[in-house]
């Protein structure tokens, strides 16, 4: 995220980025899930293994979208129009 940006991510979009970078470079879930006090790390891996079965190119195109999502209403700041035009062009 850009430093001294607008852009607010909720836990959830967190999740939903987590989730779909972990799809996209390691496939489906291979971990066993963490201990019930592992708050965080539950929610991680509950958020990563629903997408059980979903493809790698799948999961990278749903994490540009999203990253879209988040990123477009901001995109009269400056540094974040920078992000934008990066993940356009790629």
């Amino acid at each position: 995220m850009p430093k001294n940006s607008s852009i607010k991510v909720t836990q959830t979009q967190q999740l939903k980025f987590y989730s779909l970078f972990k799809q996209a470079n390691d496939g489906d879930c291979n971990t066993q899930r963490p201990g019930m006090l592992d708050f965080a790390g539950r929610a991680k891996w509950d958020a990563w293994n629903s997408l059980k079965g979903k493809s790698k190119e799948d999961a990278k195109k749903e994490y540009v979208e999203a990253f879209l999502e988040v990123f477009e209403p901001a995109k009269d700041d400056a540094e974040v129009s920078k992000y934008l035009e990066a993940v356009k062009n790629a």
